[in-house]
């Protein structure tokens, strides 16, 4: 059973890490919970409670950052508030279009919030460039906790 139970857990960090990439995929997620599956079924002997809050912390900061990185983009250039909310639930509405939702949604959202702000189309489509910039740092600053994530699970197995 154990054996079963980690391949279980080492399919959900290989898919995590896929979903670092692949927005499709909740990675980070998937990732944290095969690291806390491998060590529960170790019964925490090697990765412990410790070790797996300061991974979990990591983790909720790479999901906070996949959800603002596109207004943040926004933001970063002087966007208006509507913009920054456009393309806030243009990100939340894509998401349920797959891939070609993630990568129209957040940009026509900023687009469209800053069209109402009375913005130039100009303007808008300036800022719509940087949502999906936002979007692209996010995804990079994803892929990065996750090996970092997984790095401090082999850090505490060495350690232990």
């Amino acid at each position: 059973m154990d054996l079963a139970l980690y391949l279980l857990a080492a399919a959900l960090i290989v898919g995590g890490v896929a979903g670092a990439v692949l927005p499709v995929l909740p990675g980070i997620p998937m990732i944290f919970g095969g690291i806390w599956l491998a060590a529960a079924v170790d019964e925490y002997q090697h990765l412990g409670w410790g070790w797996l809050v300061a991974i979990g912390i990591i983790g909720a900061v790479g999901v906070a950052l996949d959800f603002v990185s596109a207004s943040l983009g926004a933001k970063k250039i002087g966007a208006t508030p509507r913009a920054l909310w456009g393309a806030g639930v243009g990100t939340t509405v894509g998401m349920f279009f797959g891939i070609p939702g993630l990568i129209i949604g957040p940009f026509a959202g900023a687009v469209a919030g800053e069209l109402s702000s009375g913005k130039s189309i100009l303007r808008s489509a300036h800022v719509g460039v940087s949502t999906w910039v936002g979007m692209l740092v996010g995804m990079l600053a994803k892929v990065v906790i996750s090996f970092l994530m997984l790095g401090m699970a082999g850090v505490a197995l060495l350690l232990a």
